[in-house]
């Protein structure tokens, strides 16, 4: 194997150790929940995983996008520190606290929206998209959802009620809560309509009126629209630029629209959050993953007048704004100033798009490059005439790179989701991307061989 700076594997993969807790895994813990590989963490550092074997990866997945500032920053490790020490929880849904205060103090301005604003903590995404689906029926006095298909939102049942990614996350879980109206993405890539950008003129935006507003869906009757500005799980799918202004419409009939900003929020997309990169400003957001690098900490932030029509009782968590986790959170919106991290986002990112954009002409199984900062996906086909989903290539790439010493996961059916730490350094970024280049490059022959 060849020798490298941070990627060192020393055994067969999985080693003895890891084996043996893939083994208990399997035995003691719930089948429900899947793996891209055999990984037993040891210990993690910056953007460099080592597993219990002594083998040594380049962290290209950063937890699935919630280690923002790497694997034990000393600055949220010290936070962490401090706040254990004086106390680890008593319920801010009963009680006061004053560090919650400072994060919101600091969170709220980065929001988009000159207005008023109030949050909601909980312990995930999922709840803090539960906590938006309450809201928007509790204020606007309607039932119907919004949601697209390909869409990730959670699976706890009122979230999984909107996620519409995979068949397998709902599979014997209906009835689920009502009234969610599903419709297209602008997959441009797979446009569902056959168009081509721009040539299509949005085509899917009036076919979402004519076919959803015009035969069956009374938008009097809608609550809120919830949507990803970059589609996740649904194959790291970004919209055209002007397709969420183009939904505006929609806001004139006193429809809420809730961004989902659990993955491509915290600095994501080299902006703070990933709707700012298409110049639309929510009515209300939700946000988990990377807030606090790591301990669980979930938020829905809603302008005042949305918010304040939820009465005491109406919501709460009790280890919601955990005071550690909120700690740890302070530490990462100070890390990601004082670091510079959205500008390291966006400069990786552009460099690391550049790069692949060269892929897609060299090697035929890459079908398309897409995202923005350090979110990005790389779709696998199994030719480019016929786009026919690489499935089982996109796994045996990463495969390929975690037995080479690189950590890169799948977004969807068949694309590559390339997502480091944000402030993983260009050295390292760029041995991962190597690593990723003869994977593709391994495969790809494979495939013009067969």
């Amino acid at each position: 194997m060849k020798s490298r700076k941070f990627a060192k594997v020393v055994t067969s993969l999985p080693g003895k150790k890891s084996a043996d807790i893939v083994e208990k895994t399997a035995q003691y813990l719930s089948p429900s929940i899947s793996r891209f590989y055999p990984l037993a963490v040891e210990s993690a550092h910056g953007s460099i995983v080592k597993d219990v074997d002594g083998n040594q990866f380049i962290d290209m997945a950063a937890g699935i996008a919630v280690l923002s500032t790497g694997s034990t920053h000393p600055r949220v490790v010290e936070a962490i520190r401090r706040q254990s020490e004086r106390f680890i929880h008593y319920s801010y849904t009963d009680f006061y606290y004053g560090n919650v205060v400072e994060l919101t103090e600091k969170l709220l301005p980065l929001v988009p929206g000159d207005f008023p604003k109030m949050a909601y903590y909980g312990n995930s995404g999922a709840e803090a998209i539960e906590a938006a689906m309450k809201l928007s029926r509790n204020h606007t006095k309607r039932s119907l959802y919004l949601a697209h298909s390909g869409s990730f939102h959670g699976r706890t049942m009122g979230a999984l009620s909107l996620t519409a990614s995979k068949p397998i996350q709902r599979k014997g879980a209906l009835p689920l809560v009502p009234d969610v109206v599903h419709f297209p993405f602008p997959y441009c890539f797979r446009c569902p309509w056959k168009q081509t950008f721009p040539e299509c003129d949005y085509y899917c935006v009036d076919y979402f009126k004519e076919q959803y507003l015009e035969k069956f869906v009374s938008v009097d009757e809608v609550a809120a629209y919830f949507f990803e500005p970059i589609q996740g799980e649904g194959g790291y799918v970004v919209p055209p630029p002007d397709y969420f202004h183009r939904m505006e419409f929609l806001r004139k009939e006193g429809v809420l629209f809730v961004d989902d900003e659990i993955q491509t929020g915290v600095g994501r997309t080299g902006e703070f959050f990933g709707l700012e990169n298409f110049g639309i400003i929510p009515d209300a957001v939700t946000i988990a993953k990377g807030i606090a690098s790591g301990l669980p900490l979930g938020v829905m932030v809603a302008k005042s007048e949305v918010m304040n029509s939820w009465k005491p009782g109406q919501h709460a968590s009790t280890f919601g704004a955990n005071p550690v986790a909120v700690e740890a959170a302070l530490a990462t919106l100070d890390i990601i100033k004082s670091e510079h991290l959205l500008e390291n986002a966006k400069n990786l990112g552009k460099k690391a798009v550049e790069r692949m954009l060269e892929w897609k002409e060299r090697y035929e199984i890459v079908g398309d490059v897409r995202g923005l900062g350090l979110f990005i996906g790389i779709e696998i086909v199994r030719d480019k005439r016929s786009k026919t989903r690489g499935e089982a290539e996109a796994k045996k790439i990463i495969d390929y790179c975690f037995r080479h010493g690189a950590l890169v996961i799948t977004a969807g059916r068949n694309t590559l989701r390339v997502i480091p730490p944000l402030n993983i350094s260009e050295e390292e970024f760029t041995e991962g991307l190597d690593i990723l280049e003869e994977a593709i490059g391994e495969v790809n022959s494979t495939v013009a061989g067969s």
